[in-house]
């Protein structure tokens, strides 16, 4: 079951280029350090701007490097269902636990079209799949029906929700029931989500606080008085975390916080750039305070 920290993995740069060894180390770095999961090519990943072997790589060196310790759901959603299909049908073959697979961007599909391309990807693939729910980036969102029908098709098992509307938890629990997962993509939200009835999140400050955010998601699925406030006091040292992680578009904060952590470099590829040396501040500050330098 994939519950828990899962981390919306960076993915290093150097001169450009993907830097392997650092990518390697990162992934060794995430099993020793409680993360539940990995998510590999993603938007924290920077999927838009790696070539179709780059995407793939990546892929395949998490599924390499993990062997078997921890699951990896592998991002491998397109605004071109043919390309998604490809994706996907690789991660499979390379021994990917799962898929996560984002709403088709740009395009903007109906709720029909969203059906059509996920149980397109579905019927050529035999891997579980989440879906990816975020209107703040692919301007679209998947209703709650459109995923109730989607949860009979064979292989679609959740939800990773970015749309920071909390009442959608409750309303996707009453529609499809609790064995539909539903994980949070906004950190900020994460205990209250898990309240609600949310069993994890993929997690964009799980990059640089793994134990921190393994140690929440631990407290915060539990119902009794003293899990749910250790899961509180954890919660208000990474609040400040969570917010200088989002100051900028994303992944550039987090690569910049891994950067002070020796993780490594917060090199970001075009159109997006390195922060402003006001949001270094933000993101120092609230690092401080947590002790996480």
């Amino acid at each position: 079951m994939f519950k828990g920290s899962n981390v919306a993995l960076v993915t290093p740069f150097k001169n450009n280029k993907l830097d392997d060894d650092t990518y390697i180390k990162l992934i060794h770095f995430h099993i020793k350090n409680g993360t539940n999961g990995l998510v590999p090519a993603g938007t924290t990943g920077e999927s838009p701007t790696l070539s179709h072997g780059e995407h793939e790589r990546v892929i395949e060196l998490c599924v390499k490097e993990s062997n078997g310790k921890l699951p990896v759901f592998a991002g491998t959603g397109s605004n071109s269902t043919e390309e998604a299909i490809s994706l996907t049908t690789h991660a499979e073959k390379i021994g990917a636990s799962g898929a996560l697979i984002v709403t088709p961007y740009y395009n903007k599909p109906t709720q029909e079209g969203l059906y059509q391309h996920y149980k397109a990807i579905n019927d050529k693939c035999g891997i579980p799949i989440i879906i990816y729910n975020i209107p703040g980036r692919s301007v679209i969102d998947m209703s709650v029906d459109t995923m109730a029908k989607l949860y009979e098709l064979k292989n679609i098992i959740g939800v990773k929700d970015a749309t920071g509307d909390l009442n959608r938890v409750d309303q996707t629990l009453k529609k499809i029931g609790k064995d539909f997962l539903q994980l949070t993509g906004n950190d900020d939200n994460a205990f209250e989500f898990n309240k609600r009835g949310g069993v994890g999140a993929i997690s964009v400050t799980a990059n640089i606080a793994p134990k921190l955010c393994s140690e929440f998601q631990k407290y915060s699925v539990l119902s009794d008085e003293k899990s749910l406030t250790e899961a509180k006091r954890i919660n208000e040292i990474l609040r400040p975390v969570h917010h200088s992680m989002f100051v900028e578009s994303n992944p550039s904060p987090v690569k910049y916080a891994a950067k002070l952590l020796n993780l490594c470099e917060d090199d970001v590829r075009l159109p997006l750039v390195k922060v402003t040396k006001p949001t270094k501040e933000i993101i120092r500050k609230a690092l401080e305070n947590a002790k996480l330098i």
